[in-house]
This record gives C-alpha cells, sequence and structure tokens, in this order.
C-alpha cells in the first residue's frame, strides 16, 4: 500500500508539473511559427451553386440545393440533424414564410436565400408550396421576396 501511495504522489507531482509548464509550450510554439498571410474570406456576392446563378426552374433548384438535407421526397431526415419534413407541410400554406426561411434561415437550415435571386427564391418556394403535397392558393413573385428581402419582419 505504501508503494502505492508512492507512485501516486510522484504521478501526481508530474501532472502539475506538466499543467505547469503547457501555457508557456504554447505560447513559445506560437512564437516560433512562421507568420502566414491571412487566409482570403470568399466574396459573399459569389454565387456558391456555380452554374445555377441563372437557373429559375424550381425542381431544380430544389434538387441541387435543397434535398441534400430534406431528401428527394421532402420528407425530411433525422440522424446527424433534424431536416423537417417539407411533404404535406401545413406551413407551406401559402408562401410567405417559405420566402421568409429561405431568405433568412430558420435554426440550422443556412439563409441560403442571400445567394438566389428574387426570382430563384421564388420559384423554388412555388416548387415547395405546389408540390409534395402541399397545395397553396398563392403563388410566390419575386417581386414579393424583393418587398421581404428589403423589409424583413422582426425576428
Amino acid at each position: 500500500m505504501a508503494e502505492f501511495i508512492r507512485r501516486c504522489q510522484l504521478c501526481r507531482r508530474w501532472l502539475l508539473l506538466v499543467i505547469a509548464l503547457l501555457p508557456g509550450a504554447a505560447l513559445r510554439v506560437a512564437a516560433d511559427a512562421p507568420a502566414t498571410a491571412p487566409r482570403a474570406i470568399p466574396n459573399a456576392d459569389v454565387p456558391p451553386f456555380g452554374s445555377l446563378s441563372a437557373e429559375t426552374d424550381g425542381q431544380k433548384l430544389y434538387e441541387t440545393i435543397c434535398q441534400g438535407c430534406h431528401m428527394p421526397d421532402a420528407r425530411g431526415a433525422k440522424g446527424a440533424g433534424m431536416y423537417p419534413a417539407l411533404a404535406a407541410n401545413p406551413k407551406l400554406g401559402s408562401a410567405a414564410y417559405p420566402e421568409y426561411i429561405v431568405l433568412n434561415g430558420l435554426r440550422a437550415m443556412p439563409d441560403i436565400g442571400r445567394h438566389l435571386t428574387d426570382a430563384q427564391v421564388a420559384a423554388v418556394v412555388n416548387y415547395l408550396i405546389t408540390h409534395f403535397g402541399n397545395n397553396a392558393a398563392e403563388a410566390a413573385t419575386a417581386a414579393d421576396v424583393a418587398a421581404l428581402r428589403a423589409n424583413p419582419p422582426l425576428r
């Protein structure tokens, strides 16, 4: 038992020594590191969707941008994250709600609307609200999206 206690005390001393030296070692490593040029931040005005920059077909926009998370059948997914179902979704009964979400994002969904034109946002919203069991009476227009983009409601 005495040997065990002696070893524990030695381990504790070594651990305390390592903890005491770590901050200084980290500072020395950072000071010795070669200076590098800062990484360039991508231009926010460049659309990340490449060849979709002129696309206005809502189905193609959905298939390229949205279905990776919301799935091809729009039933959503659960796993590494929670991706809500868009199929037969009562919140898609009008264009206003999905326009707002595409433009501003919600929870884990990014604000992809900042990379899309008003016509593209309207196209993908119209596709969503008229497919997958959704039957909205009103359609989204580029003018509606532009107005919402210019004057978003308070969050």
